[in-house]
């Protein structure tokens, strides 16, 4: 008999979400992913200056906000057809890059090792041994048997007095828990280490961006990034080297540590990689543009259908009609008002709740869809759709990985074996150690323009009157993200946001379509449905951010909802 699993909230992400699943004979039968809070933003813009939206919607969220400052900039530009100069979009791509290298680690470590990693195991591991193992992986200056012997310590304390701070509340000792002791030890360690690379990331993009979170150096039409290194109240040549530096020691934490410790989960845990693939139709966006035009980019686009790497379609450029042509947003199981499906341009975002019904509305997620198909986003589908292009950088990478996976695992893995729960982790810390690669070359291309005189950093924007519609497009940490915008007479008459996480969280469709989250739970093991981690280390596999997918504000400043830390 099937026996019925609620998990709300799904912890270690951003905002709530829901999760429900069926368990029969072990294995998952049946999913509904449901996002737990409405979506306002989009109604709060209309009527408002287009030059003033970047400011509000990278208040979406308090993790993804560059992201959302990026495209929404992107949105305006494209309606109005406006080039912003080269600089501006060197500085630009700086920002993505920081800002994904912070995110990326902080995913890894912070928001979904624990489902991997047993960290009371690590009190039986040997502190040689644990050095041992991981000079083997890497020769990583802190991979020390004084280092790991005091992490122990540390672990040992927590333990001891009861409070176990950030590694509470998780499921230690379960039996899907594979990690030998000295494994565990070594992932303690880099855990606090990455506390620390974070922070380095954080302060670069406060540098460049003026304020982290929350960006302050864009303007719809380039960034107010002042670049002359003549005037010192500019981001002078002390600040770029500064930069530089920081995102050099971030690059080698990435390569040397992230990636090894992702090498080794997916090695360690091969019995898990014929799990969690779900939807197999891809699509990521281009991006880190070469260009002002922004048809020239460093990370490829494109889309895939059923996993058939021969299938790969490119999106070329900010302004392809290929994608711009092809989104539509479904409604028919969300809490909104009608049942259609409409492009986002038509798209609307009037609340209707009802019960969460299995059969019926559940979420407030709308469900996007591409060419009537649901679509994974994120790391793996840039990795996929590059590798299947044959990118130079992304086919390097991947095998890379891929290389030094099998010869932990002593089982050859193919690309075949990215379609899973471990995939995504392994894709995304390619995409980490490549965006760190590219950090610096564009610091680089940056550094040559300006050392060629050029100090252009702004093109100032003009509405014409009549109607004009723009979409910006950005690949962000979780995948692709596209604001479109309808500016009726210089102001915002329509304006929708299609995020990462509506693209892999949003329900079924009315055809009943699975939404890549939903999808990617059928056929998961559930070894124990009391503690369901099963379900965690897939669903955590995607990053979720429910913040950027759905969001509640009272513009009265009424309290909306208590939440008790327990």
């Amino acid at each position: 008999m099937a026996q019925r699993i609620t998990i709300d909230p799904i912890t270690r992400i951003e905002g709530h979400l829901r999760v429900d699943v069926e368990v029969d004979g072990g294995q998952i039968t049946k999913a509904w992913s449901s996002g737990q809070m409405y979506r306002g933003l989009e109604n709060i813009l209309k009527g408002r200056d287009p030059r003033d939206a970047w400011l509000f919607t990278q208040r979406i969220c308090g993790v993804c906000t560059t992201v959302h400052a990026l495209a929404s900039v992107r949105a305006v530009e494209n309606a109005l057809g406006l080039e912003i100069p080269l600089n501006a979009q060197l500085v630009r791509n700086m920002v993505q890059a920081i800002h994904c290298l912070h995110d990326h680690i902080v995913h890894f470590y912070a928001l979904s090792a624990l489902d991997w990693v047993d960290v009371v195991s690590a009190l039986d591991a040997d502190p040689v041994a644990t050095a041992k193992l991981a000079d083997s992986l890497s020769d990583w200056h802190g991979n020390s048997p004084k280092r790991f012997a005091a992490v122990k310590d540390k672990v040992k304390a927590l333990v001891a007095s009861g409070q176990l701070g950030p590694f509470a509340n998780a499921y230690w000792g379960h039996s899907a828990m594979k990690l030998p002791p000295e494994a565990n030890l070594m992932a303690v360690s880099h855990y606090l280490e990455a506390l620390d690379y974070q922070r380095k990331a954080t302060q670069a993009l406060g540098i460049i961006g003026g304020k982290n979170p929350h960006i302050q150096n864009l303007s719809v039409g380039g960034v107010t990034t002042n670049l002359n290194p003549e005037n010192q109240t500019a981001v002078t040549m002390e600040r770029l080297y500064y930069i530089k530096q920081l995102i050099t020691e971030v690059r080698d934490f990435v390569k040397m540590v992230y990636v090894t410790d992702v090498v080794a989960v997916g090695a360690l845990y091969k019995d898990w990689l014929p799990y969690g693939a779900g939807v197999t139709n891809y699509l990521a966006a281009p991006d880190m543009f070469l260009d002002a035009r922004g048809t020239k980019a460093d990370l490829p686009g494109g889309t895939i259908f059923g996993g058939d790497l021969g299938s790969v379609k490119p999106i070329v450029g900010l302004a392809d009609p290929y994608f711009k042509e092809n989104v539509e947003e479904s409604i028919a199981r969300a809490w909104y008002d009608g049942d259609w499906s409409k492009h986002p341009w038509e798209s609307t975002t009037d609340p209707k709740f009802t019960d969460f019904e299995d059969e019926g509305r559940y979420s407030w997620l709308k469900a996007p869809r591409f060419q009537g198909k649901p679509m994974q986003v994120g790391p793996l589908a840039q990795m996929v759709v590059g590798y299947a292009q044959g990118h130079e950088l992304t086919v390097k990478s991947v095998n890379a990985v891929l290389g030094r996976i099998s010869a932990v695992a002593g089982v050859k893995v193919g690309p075949e074996i990215l379609h899973s729960t471990i995939g995504r982790h392994a894709a995304r810390a390619v995409r980490a150690g490549m965006m760190a690669d590219l950090a610096l070359k564009h610091w680089d291309l940056l550094i040559n323009n300006i050392s060629s005189g050029d100090y252009e950093i702004f093109n100032p924007p003009t509405f014409p009157k009549g109607e004009q519609r723009g979409v910006g497009v950005h690949e962000a940490p979780r995948g692709i993200l596209s604001h479109w915008i309808v500016i009726q007479d210089g102001k915002i008459k329509n304006y929708q946001c299609v995020v990462p996480s509506t693209w892999n969280a949003g329900p079924r469709d009315a055809e009943g379509q699975l939404g890549p989250y939903e999808a990617s739970l059928m056929g998961n093991p559930i070894a124990d449905p009391e503690r369901p981690l099963e379900v965690l280390r897939t669903i955590h596999s995607f990053d979720p951010c429910i913040a950027c997918a759905v969001h509640m504000l009272d513009p009265e400043g009424r309290e909306v909802m208590k939440v008790k830390a327990l």
